[in-house]
This record gives C-alpha cells, sequence and structure tokens, in this order.
C-alpha cells in the first residue's frame, strides 16, 4: 500500500505535469475536516471528497492534473494512507483531470459507465489511463474496514448522463458532484445528457435521503446543510415552470432571456460562471 504513495511522488518528480493554457502555480489547497474520517479539499474546479478507510485514501474527483503534487502534498498532512481509489462524480476535467496522474501511481479509478464511455468518446478524449478502470451501472458500495462504507448511486441525467452520489451514511456526509452548486446557478451540460428535469428529480431525491445534520459536499461552493440544498431546489423549480410557461406560449429563448424571469436571484446566484442568460437557455432547451 505505501508503494502508491511513494510511485505518486516519483511519477510528478520524474515526469512534470504539462500545464495548460491556464496558470495554477498561485493555486493552493485547503481543507475543511466534516468528521473524523471525511474531509473536503478546496483549490481549482470541483471540490474534492477525502475518505480515510483502515488502509487507503479515498478522493471522490481530483481536480486538474497539475495540481495533483499539490493535492498528494496536503492529503499527506491529513493522512499517512497512500490514495489507492478515485471516485469520480461525472467526466467533466475539474473533477478528472488527476485521473491519469493518480491511475499511473496505481490508483484505482471508478465511476458510472457513462463517464467511461464519454470519456472514450469526447473529440479530445483524455489518455486511457484517466477512464475509469471499474465501472458500475446503478449503484455500488466500497467498504473502508474500519466499519464505515461510502455508497456510490447513479442518479437521473442532470449536469450529465453519468452524474454520481458519494453518501457515506455513517458519517452522514453526501458529495452530490455538480447536481449541486451551492450559492450560485447551476451549469447543465445539454450535450453531455444534461437536464432540468432530471436535475430537480434529483435534488428532491438528495432532500429526502438526508437530514438536517447532513453535510453536504456540492460540486462547486461550500460545504452545505439541507435548508441550502432546500432553497436550491426550489429556485430551479421556480425559474422551470416560469420558462416552461413561457416557452410554452410561444415566446423564443431570446424573448424569454429579455423577461426578467430569473431578477430575484441574479445578484446572488447569477455572478460567476453562469449567468441569467445561460440557465434560462438551460432550462429552456430542457425542459419536458
Amino acid at each position: 500500500m505505501k508503494k502508491i504513495k511513494h510511485s505518486l511522488m516519483v511519477f510528478l518528480l520524474c515526469f512534470p505535469i504539462a500545464h495548460a493554457q491556464r496558470d495554477f502555480s498561485d493555486v493552493e489547497i485547503t481543507s475543511e475536516k466534516l468528521t473524523e474520517n471525511v474531509y473536503v479539499l478546496f483549490g481549482a474546479g470541483g471540490n474534492i471528497g477525502l475518505a480515510i478507510g483502515q488502509d487507503a485514501a479515498y478522493l471522490i474527483d481530483d481536480q486538474f492534473g497539475p495540481l495533483t503534487e499539490k493535492i498528494v502534498a496536503h492529503v499527506q498532512t491529513i493522512t499517512d494512507k497512500p490514495i489507492n481509489f478515485v471516485l469520480n462524480t461525472h467526466m467533466h476535467g475539474d473533477h478528472t483531470g488527476g485521473n491519469e496522474n493518480l491511475a499511473n501511481a496505481g490508483a484505482i479509478i471508478i465511476a458510472h459507465e457513462n463517464v467511461r464511455e464519454r470519456m472514450a468518446r469526447a473529440e479530445e478524449p483524455q489518455p486511457k489511463e484517466a477512464w475509469p478502470v471499474v465501472t458500475f451501472n446503478d449503484k455500488m458500495t466500497l467498504y473502508l474496514k474500519n466499519g464505515k462504507s461510502v455508497h456510490a448511486m447513479h442518479v437521473n441525467p442532470a449536469h450529465t448522463d453519468g452524474d454520481t452520489y458519494y453518501y457515506f451514511p455513517n458519517d452522514n456526509v453526501i458529495h452530490m458532484g455538480d447536481n449541486f452548486f451551492s450559492g450560485r446557478y447551476p451549469y447543465i451540460d445539454l450535450g453531455s445528457g444534461g437536464d432540468i428535469d432530471g436535475l430537480i428529480s434529483n435534488t428532491k431525491m438528495a432532500l429526502e435521503l438526508i437530514d438536517d445534520e447532513t453535510k453536504i459536499i456540492p460540486g462547486h461552493g461550500a460545504v452545505s446543510s439541507k435548508s441550502d440544498l432546500k432553497e436550491y431546489t426550489e429556485i430551479l423549480i421556480t425559474l422551470r415552470e416560469r420558462i416552461k410557461e413561457a416557452r410554452d406560449s410561444g415566446k423564443s429563448l431570446e424573448e424569454v432571456q429579455k423577461m426578467g424571469i430569473s431578477k430575484e436571484w441574479d445578484e446572488s446566484h447569477g455572478q460567476g460562471f453562469i449567468n441569467a442568460d445561460r440557465i434560462v437557455e438551460f432550462i429552456y432547451k430542457s425542459a419536458d
């Protein structure tokens, strides 16, 4: 087990990762302890879950490739357990960019079967080393050998068609991936099977699963609570109703975008990656 951690550091030192156009040199990896065995790591890209088992560490997502060395170094400040498993919430590069590095160091990459399929069919596919080597169809349970477990649950197509929740029932923590953009409008990847109806269905399901003490790791944003997720869900439901009504009345996308349908939340939720026009477009094009 220790060999994997050592080989990863050797790999990173001997084969520097090519930086993409983005400069990651100033990115700092930080973490927040959620329970005795579960943490969340922040850096650039999707939030990373870290679970510490009896003899291994488990990462949920791994951000961008150039950050792998920093991520591993930070994990080593938390635990001396090697990173033997990486679980992906979906296939986007800000969540899977470190797959290749960690796999080449010996970690096992796990994800829903649609993640591997989309990686393989992408116009510019990631190297095969980045693809999941263990896939599942509906659900899967991993036992951490410390009396605890993590439950992988494939959910309805929402952000993409490979979305997975990772739930730690013993710790009362759930990683929702990009089904939950805390405090901001979500990105619905229509080209990868994204769908507003699936997203609302999934967040409602999560609300039934969790309680007021559950700690939620969103794909992006701060660690959140059930009340935060409920507010997010209510916003999505209201936006869907308004946009669908306008669309069904014969209005074009451009006309609906000019109606100010989302004005109550644009200042709080629409200042990031997804603005008012984009969330209206996503819902307009995907609502049944």
